[in-house]
């Protein structure tokens, strides 16, 4: 009889300490995070194309866009080739770093990223890719934009709340969702025919910057509400564009010109957009700026060719060749390849993205703000 009384009183007894021990927990309420518990950032999602694409390409069999070979990755020996188009870290590694995430962030297609590696966020670029669906055709088979966020809500999206124990709408907020595309849209659209000729520079930028705020909307009705924006680079200023336009003495500016519009459209959206998803914070990086001022100024920052691939470029003067030479001061580089920067140059625009307190390069914030958020 005594036991019978007891059952109940021991019961009762762990009922109260369970729910005394979820009270004092600093995280009741929270998702199951299985790493960096109770800080503000949990991981990055990564929308794109080759500035911050990780190796998604080495999963395309008819992408001619690909940097899974040598010497890309040469200063990387953790990963090597990784698919990384620099020599080194990309940018998306360091601010990672700067996050204290525990990994670097893994790609969507390779069949490894499942389960518990996800948690700390997942990589969907695609180097070639645009903000516009029919953007890097020339480039053989890449991964939209809209199919990165599809691939993120169709497949991910559940994979993580599986993992999570909760819903994405209270997850999702923890995490950061940087953006880098449109340059390709540019590049391996405008400037190749590819839309309507009648179609103005200005009017070609508009309906890129409405589309991508579109895709944006569509983010943070899943439960994203922290954003990093990446600029577009002074592509009329890499060895590619120079190479291409050999009579030209400089940038090319029509080059530039059509990256300084796309930019002008994006900062005014970090403002605008905010409005119309409440909760939201949105930071502008003005990459441009970061990498003309290196151009414009290289030696103090320790640059000393400004102009010259790094590496032995091929055929088209974008793209290393596999195997081929590379200059021994890397470092000394602003440019990797025709197009992509080194590992310097990354390092110089992750720290600025991270902790610049320079409107004119972060705006309205830095990404260490953000975080904080």
């Amino acid at each position: 009889m005594a036991v019978e009384t007891k059952t109940p009183f021991l019961l009762l007894l762990l009922i109260l300490s369970l729910f005394f021990f979820a009270f004092l927990s600093p995280c009741r309420g929270e998702c199951k995070f299985t790493a960096n518990e109770c800080t503000k950032v949990q991981g990055m999602f990564v929308f794109g194309s080759s500035l911050v694409d990780n190796g998604n390409n080495n999963f395309l069999v008819n992408s001619l866009a690909k940097a899974n070979y040598l010497p890309y990755g040469v200063d990387f020996p953790l990963l090597g080739p990784s698919g990384r188009f620099t020599n080194g870290k990309n940018v998306i590694d360091i601010i990672g770093e700067h996050l204290k995430l525990p990994v670097y962030i893994p790609n969507f297609n390779d069949p490894e990223t499942k389960g518990s590696k996800i948690v700390n966020g997942v990589n969907f670029a695609s180097g070639g890719s645009g903000i516009l669906d029919n953007t890097g055709a020339v480039a053989g088979e890449v991964i939209s934009l809209n199919k990165q966020i599809r691939n993120f809500e169709n497949v991910t999206l559940a994979e993580l709340e599986e993992q999570l124990g909760c819903k994405s709408n209270e997850s999702l907020k923890d995490y950061l969702f940087v953006v880098g595309s449109g340059g390709n849209d540019y590049s391996l659209n405008y400037f190749l025919g590819l839309t309507n000729n009648n179609v103005s520079l200005q009017d070609f930028t508009a309906n890129l910057t409405t589309t991508l705020s579109h895709q944006l909307k569509r983010l943070y009705n899943m439960g994203a509400r922290k954003f990093v924006l990446m600029a577009l680079y002074p592509n009329g200023c890499s060895p590619m564009a120079r190479a291409r336009n050999p009579m030209t003495t400089g940038c090319i500016e029509s080059l530039n010109r059509a990256a300084l519009l796309f930019n002008a459209n994006l900062r005014s959206l970090v403002d605008s957009i905010r409005l119309q998803m409440p909760g939201s914070t949105l930071v502008f990086v003005n990459a441009y700026k970061v990498i003309m001022d290196i151009l414009q100024n290289p030696t103090p920052k320790g640059f000393g060719d400004t102009k010259n691939p790094c590496c032995e470029v091929g055929g088209t003067g974008t793209l290393c060749k596999m195997g081929g030479n590379i200059c021994s001061k890397r470092n000394a580089y602003v440019y990797f390849d025709g197009l992509h920067p080194t590992e310097a140059v990354n390092i110089v625009l992750a720290n600025k993205a991270f902790a610049s307190n320079l409107k004119a390069e972060v705006y309205p914030t830095n990404v260490k703000l953000l975080s904080q958020v």
